[in-house]
């Protein structure tokens, strides 16, 4: 048991460090160039931001297939309102403001109807994404230049290269979700939920004002992720992260998470977060077509739930 216990908390770095040498076999010595690690550090910062949240929500046993169209969404929101002559600052706030609103919804919606996750998320995926490109008109909205595309740039500052911003954002996000979980009443009351929401219940926890509110954090961290897209791509775009809940979710399950709630870790998010993002760019520079990334993907996502089951079946052991 404890071998398996060991290979359960050092699987998802494991997986991590035999992936990404594969991939440096196929693609070549400069896939561990620093240019291109800074790429994987871009596009990381993106999942894992909207992977920390959604490692709130799957520990108190929830779900959300909205990520994605709630990413594109703040794109869009923080294109429009810069159009306006709007500060970027305030552009960004709206942003997530409107991606908040969405999941402020979602919790409503899951806890007054009191039905699963799944099924409410999934027509939220499908409002929010026609409510972007309504917005849009359906097209990219382009934008005027300010320091949001700068967020994942790196600046150059005397003789050391930092980090690009939205890195640091991503550390900082991270640290505070991670404090949340571990030492506050509310992350305790979140993994009570998931563990065993009428056990919580009678314990007097407040479960309805509890997924609500995770919910609506979630769904803010993912419009965060969503101002990095916009810094990414520069324009707001209806169509982006099109599936991207899926890297999402996988990251979490990856990364020690479980889909029947009560555990979740934010460094195995992050972790996980790295290792879709690896997959990605590494079938990309090795050019392999579209549709073989989406096998290798999906591949991936079957092997998280297997191994999400073989954890709950070591646990329950």
């Amino acid at each position: 048991m404890r071998a398996r216990e060991l290979l359960t908390r050092g699987g998802p770095v494991l997986g991590l460090v035999l992936v990404s040498a594969f991939f440096g076999v196929l693609v070549g010595p400069q896939f561990f160039s620093p240019g291109n690690l800074e790429l994987i550090a871009r596009q990381t910062a993106i999942v894992g931001t909207a992977a920390l949240g959604m490692t709130l929500i799957i520990a108190a046993a929830g779900i959300d297939l909205s990520v994605g169209s709630v990413i594109s969404l703040s794109t869009v929101v923080i294109a429009l309102v810069l159009r306006r002559a709007a500060s970027p600052a305030a552009a960004a706030a709206l942003g997530v403001g409107a991606a908040a609103l969405c999941g402020l919804a979602t919790g409503l919606l899951v806890t007054g109807l009191r039905v699963v996750p799944f099924i409410v998320t999934l027509g939220m995926m499908l409002l929010v994404r026609g409510a972007a490109k309504g917005l849009a008109d359906e097209r990219r909205i382009e934008a005027p230049v300010t320091w949001l595309n700068d967020l994942l740039r790196t600046h150059a500052l005397g003789g050391g290269i930092l980090l690009p911003t939205g890195i640091w954002i991503l550390i900082v996000m991270a640290l505070l979700v991670a404090g949340v979980l571990r030492y506050t009443r509310f992350g305790r009351h979140l993994l009570a939920i998931g563990s065993n929401e009428r056990t919580a219940r009678l314990c007097g926890v407040r479960v309805e004002a509890c997924k609500i509110a995770v919910y609506t954090i979630s769904a803010a961290l993912a419009g965060l992720a969503g101002v990095m897209q916009f810094a990414k791509l520069s324009v707001g775009d209806p169509t982006v992260a099109v599936g991207l809940e899926l890297d999402v979710i996988a990251a979490v399950i990856i990364g020690g998470g479980s889909l029947l709630g009560g555990r979740g870790t934010v460094f195995g998010t992050l972790v996980g977060a790295v290792l879709m993002t690896v997959i990605q760019i590494g079938c990309s520079q090795r050019g392999l077509p579209n549709w073989v990334q989406q096998i290798v993907t999906g591949g991936v996502i079957v092997a998280a739930v297997a191994l999400d089951r073989w954890r709950q079946g070591a646990h329950g052991a």
